[in-house]
């Protein structure tokens, strides 16, 4: 058991006392409910492709000791460092971009994954958290700098790794980048006029998807009209959600394990829904609702707008990641391969979202030097205005 007095003033016992225990908490309880729902979904998948029947129960876990790690390890960090870790694996998650276009593995007519020795690595995930951070810096930097290219930087930054990941392709992907630059624009407080023309481009950009990218029209045309071609996944999702109704068959009892290649994975959630019923299911979606909520609550407290704008990017991030999932396994979305951040299957996906909530932690703890700090500016502030005794003061002097 952990405990560490209010006095000790080693790393670890200023890291307790300052950050979010309850959001820590959680983060712990879903990766504790994604290895149980991978126990659950994956040997059935194994078994159908000739695997041993508990490789990807292995592997998760195997996966499980560095993303702790790492969450753990960056929350420790200050903010400065934070920021420093940010940029550079931004950079070379835009390396390794390139790197998978020209040399990475296609798989379903994709080039997403580089292969380091068996493991499949990939980069976009790890582009997603650091990006945040990046341009939550650069933005600030505008708003503190005057004159500071900030939002030109950002800009190029997003266009950058949006091309990237369009070349992969990755539209699904690339949504999520766009929404979390979006979000950071509006923070930093962009005028109205730039935030309608960013729509603009949106709305033209999804129509372009639209026409240049077959896969993605034969998704939103199966979306719109389930009759226009094979609706078998979703189908097979939903009758999933119906046979587990309120509590469910029954951890190991479900079916749809059988038949969906992807259960340990993009369909995770109808696993969930089959063995566990609808309450269960709700559960899943109060965790990540908490995760996202407690983030952005402790966000109002904050005067560092770097700090605001780079966890409410994460933030953004992983609850747009859950919504798009979770709206995909109940069809309320079109069909889009994306995993639920902690629960599905994939060592990528989980040591990336673990390293972007450990950036959220670190920038969360409280901080009471700086809190005294902008508390002490505040009462000089309002003492050059006011004077001692609550009467005004001109600039020029006491009227």
């Amino acid at each position: 058991m952990i405990d560490f007095g209010r006095t000790d003033r080693s790393v670890v016992g200023r890291w307790w006392w300052t950050v979010d225990r309850w959001t820590l908490l959680v983060l712990l309880l879903t990766m504790a409910v994604g290895v149980f729902l991978i126990m659950a979904a994956s040997p059935a998948v194994a078994d159908r492709i000739g695997l041993e029947s508990f490789h990807f129960v292995r592997r998760q876990i195997l996966f499980l000791v560095p993303a702790l790690l790492a969450l753990f390890g960056m929350s420790l960090l200050p903010v400065l460092w934070v920021r420093r870790i940010a940029v550079v694996g931004f950079v070379l998650s835009l390396v390794l971009l390139v790197g998978t276009l020209i040399g990475g593995d296609s798989i379903k007519g994709a080039r997403r994954w580089l292969d380091f020795g068996g493991f499949l690595l990939q980069p976009s995930e790890f582009a997603k958290p650091t990006f945040a951070v990046f341009a939550a810096w650069m933005l600030s930097q505008r708003v503190t700098q005057p004159g500071f290219p900030g939002y030109t930087f950002a800009t190029v930054a997003a266009a950058i790794l949006i091309g990237l990941l369009l070349l992969q392709p990755d539209v699904g992907m690339t949504l999520v980048v766009a929404c979390v630059w979006v979000a950071q624009m509006f923070l930093a407080g962009i005028p109205l006029f730039v935030v309608a023309v960013i729509a603009a481009v949106g709305a033209v950009g999804a129509i372009g998807a639209y026409a240049l990218f077959p896969h993605v029209a034969a998704r939103i045309d199966r979306f719109l009209d389930p009759s226009s071609g094979d609706t078998f996944q979703i189908d097979a999702s939903l009758n999933a959600f119906g046979n587990g109704g309120l509590f469910g068959t029954g951890p190991g009892e479900g079916i749809v394990k059988s038949i969906l290649p992807d259960a340990h994975a993009d369909f995770i959630f109808a696993v969930a829904g089959e063995e566990l019923g609808l309450f269960a299911s709700l559960a899943v979606v109060i965790l990540f609702a908490f995760l996202v909520l407690r983030g952005l609550v402790r966000l109002l407290r904050e005067s560092d707008l770097f700090v605001v704008l780079a966890s409410a990017g994460i933030l953004v991030q992983i609850g747009l990641q859950a919504v798009i999932n979770m709206g995909v396994n109940v069809r309320l979305l079109p069909a889009k391969g994306m995993t639920l951040p902690f629960i599905s299957y994939g060592g990528s996906s989980l040591l990336a979202l673990a390293i972007g909530m450990g950036f959220v932690l670190a920038l969360t703890r409280r901080r009471p030097g700086v809190a005294t700090m902008n508390a002490n500016r505040s009462v000089i502030s309002r003492a050059q205005v006011t004077g001692v005794a609550g009467i005004p003061i001109s600039q020029g002097g006491a009227s």
